[in-house]
């Protein structure tokens, strides 16, 4: 089917220069259309042959004149969804049409119309009004091992200038969007008063009454660096999201012929081109360097706080029978008297800090570098030393705190298996690590009625019946708000 807009694009883009392959690209199309096009446009120029001027009603197959009006009535009766042009043509076929589908389907052409893309509507904003963030995946091959790898980017821009932080993380989760935050914060030595981001979990928990409902974190986030949360409706990603593509220039320039030998060398290939490069670029949309916009823009962000927001993690973790808490595959030393306790933990990128029960702090590690051969941090490694244990007496007293249930079965033990109850009740403590008190309570009283004086049964009931826990997490997510309330 003729379309004259397109051979008015391409006859006059042509005329400015544009070769066969550009338009052929830019348009979609091949180079042998374009070529056609192009010669019956220099033929009819040649020979002088007006131009037909568009018939204002579409022509319609005399086969498909007679189901007119029943298509009417099934585009008027089927709209969400709309009826596809494969189910109409099956339809007027049960009615006796004889024609083919292409005719049908440049009918609904004409009398649908043709579907008109939302347009991306750029919003200007003042200097240091607002930023955009957003995450980006691409797979990338290290010279390394030579294999590829997804690697995730966040990127941060400025509105205003333009000027962008880039940054490569391990995942999306709601603590590395805050850490990627601050550091941002930190690299612009300020905060925009709004920041737009794409509706992601780790920003909206929910949009109601056509809101969003910010995350509870988030919020607090928001308020500790006082700029405004904006996010994106659902369903419409370039929404005034202004940074038209903010990974354009990454993709076409840093990630373009360009070979990095490990994830190390890209994160200092990244640092050096952000500075040495993206600055420094003319901005295809201001036509100035986003880093003497950001001259301009940086005394209107707001000033950071003294102390950066605290991106660590709070978790409780049980000290388990060597004296250690683990965290990645890494042990770090507790004092023997917090073997079996419940402590609480922070988590950093640099530091590991052990509380004790009463929330004092015991122990302060610096986080295990990856891939060191010692497992065990802040424990001395002396051939022949002696393994930590405890007395019979601390063992009972940390027992009898599950309850009269647990004293009445340590007698029991203690009668039954007189040469051996010590390893009975150190096993029977251990089991805290991984199951809950009520059920460790739970799995004794079935022991005691069925006459059984066996830490190993109690530890089977557990693994059969009861629910593991591998961590105890201070600020469990929102659907998990009552599964870890047992805390021993």
């Amino acid at each position: 089917m003729k379309d004259e807009s397109l051979e008015n694009n391409l006859v006059t883009l042509h005329g400015r220069g544009w070769t066969v392959r550009r338009l052929a690209r830019e348009f979609n199309i091949s180079r042998e259309r374009v070529d056609r096009i192009l010669g019956m446009n220099e033929q009819n120029r040649s020979m002088g042959t007006a131009i037909t001027a568009l018939s204002s009603k579409p022509k319609v197959s005399k086969k498909l004149g007679p189901h007119k009006e029943y298509i009417g009535e099934l585009l008027e009766k089927y709209t969400d969804p709309a009826a596809t042009n494969q189910r109409i043509f099956e339809l007027i076929q049960d009615k006796g049409y004889e024609g083919g589908i292409t005719i049908l389907a440049d009918y609904l052409k004409q009398i649908r119309g043709k579907k008109v893309e939302e347009p991306i509507i750029c919003i200007e904003t003042t200097r240091g009004q607002r930023g955009y963030h957003d995450w980006s995946e691409y797979y990338i091959e290290f010279a390394e091992h030579g294999k590829r790898e997804k690697v995730t980017f966040f990127s941060f821009i400025l509105g205003y200038s333009r000027r962008q932080y880039i940054e490569v993380v391990e995942d999306k989760t709601q603590r590395t969007l805050f850490k990627c935050l601050v550091s941002n914060f930190l690299y612009f030595d300020g905060v925009p008063r709004e920041i737009k981001g794409d509706n992601q979990k780790a920003c909206v928990d929910r949009w109601e009454m056509g809101a969003p409902v910010f995350n509870k974190n988030f919020m607090e986030f928001a308020t500790f660096y006082r700029f405004r949360p904006l996010t994106i409706h659902p369903g419409k990603p370039t929404e005034d999201l202004k940074i038209e593509r903010p990974f354009y220039y990454l993709e076409t320039n840093f990630l373009n012929a360009r070979t990095f030998f490990d994830l190390t060398d890209l994160k200092e290939s990244l640092k050096k081109w952000l500075q040495e490069r993206n600055d420094l670029r003319i901005h295809r949309t201001t036509r100035r360097r986003p880093i003497d916009l950001y001259g301009e823009e940086h005394p209107f962000l707001l000033a950071l706080p003294r102390e950066q927001y605290d991106t660590s993690l709070l978790e409780y973790r049980v000290v388990n029978n060597e004296a250690c808490v683990e965290y990645r595959g890494y042990y770090y030393a507790v004092p023997k008297a917090y073997m079996f306790e419940t402590c609480m933990v922070r988590l950093s990128d640099t530091e590991v800090i052990i509380y004790s029960p009463l929330c004092e702090e015991i122990k302060r590690y610096p986080i295990a570098a990856k891939g060191s051969p010692d497992r065990y941090i802040g424990r001395p490694s002396q051939p022949g030393s002696r393994k930590v244990s405890l007395t019979v007496s601390d063992l009972t007293s940390r027992l009898e705190v599950f309850g009269p249930e647990m004293t009445a079965y340590i007698e029991q033990i203690k009668r039954h298996k007189p040469g051996s109850y010590t390893h009975h009740l150190l096993r029977l403590l251990s089991l805290k690590v991984n199951y809950y008190a009520d059920d460790i309570v739970l799995a004794v009283r079935r022991a005691l009625l069925h006459k059984v004086y066996e830490s190993s049964s109690i530890e089977n009931f557990l693994s059969l019946n009861a629910t593991k826990k591998n961590e105890l997490r201070i600020f469990p997510d929102r659907k998990d708000d009552h599964k870890n309330d047992r805390y021993t």
